[in-house]
């Protein structure tokens, strides 16, 4: 996102570890940046650079928050990856405490971001169309901004406070809602001066922006890949639904879901905007793929100059280390997601065009026998598109929504399966397709919606997502409801744990030397602390620190 074009443009991002040193790192003041469409436009270009590739310790870039580490933090919190070394063996594990590194950066890069967001919105306000930059055009901006305000805070509220389920309305459970910029030494102060909301207020504040975004965003773009990488109406849309689906707020879901996917029975599309669910299962992958597809409604750049380096870009991460793809083999799928019943040796998704061994049948090296996605595939240049949303997610998002709304306790919904069967049956042939018969109440669906979804966005990041907002769900949480226990880190081959069938699961489960245990929903890791290098410098949050950290 053309990084040397941001750094010129770049109004003050500040965390609160920078409020020791606020002196302006820009080539524009305020005012110059906003003064004509020109620049206007880079500085709003720049907000997307921020989310794509906020700085990591040392001035390092590793995609932090959107260019990767989204993906790599929501995969490695959950059980369906196998960590193989140590950059994500803190996450992984659940080890980490206020000075671990990645979500010391997720949190920093995230208030960055937001920060960023709300000089462009202060400047945008006092914008004066200009030849083609009408006022359309501002508030387009606006939008695009606030979209992505939106999903910072969504991100952080999974991350860093307890689920909506959990009592929304406790004090101080949620973020703290900046919307005031911060450049200099007095908007810090204040800055410093604002707590915690509720998580109730947090998640109002999001779909505020959300709203806000739905009603001026553009329907598409003329440029290709822009339809994917800058925000159009359906992102907003599509964003809300899962938002909505983190609240349990059903009826919401479909009211959201209608606009882009109003359809009874498949095939389901959006036609404004072009956006469907593809035959091919892959279609929104590769590199390629990644770029111009009818599936992706949002993804977050990545290029040939402006990725997440080698040192945090998925294909290098998420890729086997084996010739000719030579990846770091860091994240594989784990056997315990490759042995479900629900995964089906005949799923186009368990095919080569999908998955690659680490070639060591040792372990010794590399990937210790694993099993990698093919996802990602730009080892030289890293410019797949990290993935945030797609209609996939959307028709299970409804499905879900649906069924519970429907009621669990009777028969399938017809639509609710037929959204769910349009993802499924893509990767499914017969005679392993589902028919609705097959399903005897409402609450089976949903158990295989929720299965799907784990299959579908497999090493996507969505996998700690659905944790979370399921932890209180007792019908739904089949782990028990905290963090999941995993195939442990310290194995050092995997590969004959990957056999498809279910009763290795309970013998990994069974055998301490291949399980790291699962943490109780209560204990104190379920979410992050508030990091170290904030509340060293902000007594507010220090005083507001997540409980047991």
């Amino acid at each position: 996102m053309f990084r040397a074009v941001a750094v010129a443009v770049l109004i003050l991002g500040v965390g609160c570890q920078d409020l020791l040193d606020l002196q302006t790192k820009t080539a524009l003041s305020d005012a110059t940046a906003f003064a004509t469409p020109e620049r206007i436009a880079l500085t709003v270009a720049g907000v997307y650079d921020a989310a794509q590739s906020g700085t990591y310790a040392g001035g390092a870039v590793r995609g932090y928050p959107f260019g990767a580490a989204h993906v790599e933090q929501g995969d490695a919190r959950g059980e369906d990856v196998f960590n193989t070394q140590a950059f994500f063996l803190i996450t992984y594990h659940a080890t980490y405490d206020g000075t671990t590194a990645n979500n010391d950066w997720h949190f920093q890069t995230l208030f960055r971001l937001i920060n960023r967001i709300n000089v462009v919105l202060a400047g945008l306000d006092g914008a004066t169309p200009q030849g083609a930059m009408t006022q359309t055009v501002i508030d387009g901006y606006k939008g695009e901004v606030r979209f992505l305000r939106a999903l910072a805070y969504h991100e952080l509220l999974k991350h860093f406070c307890r689920p909506y389920s959990d009592n929304p309305n406790a004090p101080l459970g949620g973020m703290p809602l900046r919307t005031e910029p911060i450049t200099g030494a007095s908007s810090a102060a204040a800055g410093v001066e604002v707590g915690r909301s509720t998580v109730a207020e947090t998640y109002a504040f999001v779909l505020a922006d959300l709203n806000y975004a739905e009603s001026v965003l553009p329907e598409t773009r003329d440029n290709v890949g822009m339809k994917i990488t800058r925000a159009v109406k359906a992102a907003a849309i599509a964003l809300k639904t899962r938002v909505y689906l983190h609240m349990g707020d059903w009826p919401n879901v479909i009211t959201e879901g209608n606009k882009i996917a109003s359809q009874s029975a498949a095939p389901f599309s959006y036609t404004p905007a072009g956006i469907n669910l593809p035959t091919d299962p892959y279609a929104a992958f590769s590199t390629a793929g990644s770029k111009s597809n009818s599936e992706s409604i949002f993804s977050i750049e990545n290029s040939a100059i402006d990725n997440a380096s080698v040192n945090g870009g998925l294909p290098t991460m998420y890729s086997t280390s084996a010739p000719p793809t030579g990846g770091r083999a860091l994240v594989a799928i784990s056997p315990l997601i490759w042995n479900q019943p629900w995964f089906l040796a005949t799923d186009i998704r368990k095919s080569d065009t999908f998955v690659s061994w680490d070639e060591n049948p040792a372990g010794t090296t590399g990937g210790k026998g694993g099993l990698f996605t093919k996802k990602y595939t730009d080892i030289t240049t890293l410019s797949d598109n990290a993935p945030v949303i797609r209609y996939a997610e959307v028709l299970l998002n409804m499905a879900e929504a649906i069924q519970r709304q429907a009621g669990l306790g009777g028969a399938p919904d017809a639509r609710a399966f037929a959204m769910y069967d349009a993802v499924r049956s893509r990767s499914v042939s017969d005679p392993d397709t589902d028919e609705i018969t097959d399903f005897a109440t409402g609450t089976d669906l949903v158990h295989s919606i929720l299965n799907e979804r784990r299959i579908e966005f497999l090493k996507e990041g969505l996998r700690w997502g659905d944790i979370h907002r399921l932890a209180q769900d007792a019908t739904f949480n089949t782990w028990g409801g905290g963090i999941p226990a995993k195939v442990t880190s310290n194995m050092t081959n995997v590969r004959p744990l990957y056999t498809g069938d279910p009763a290795t699961n309970d013998d990994i489960m069974a055998n301490p030397a291949q399980r790291h245990a699962a943490i109780p929903y209560a204990n104190k890791e379920f979410v992050w602390p508030i990091p170290n290098s904030e509340t060293n410098l902000n007594p507010t949050l220090a005083a507001q620190q997540n409980p047991g950290w």
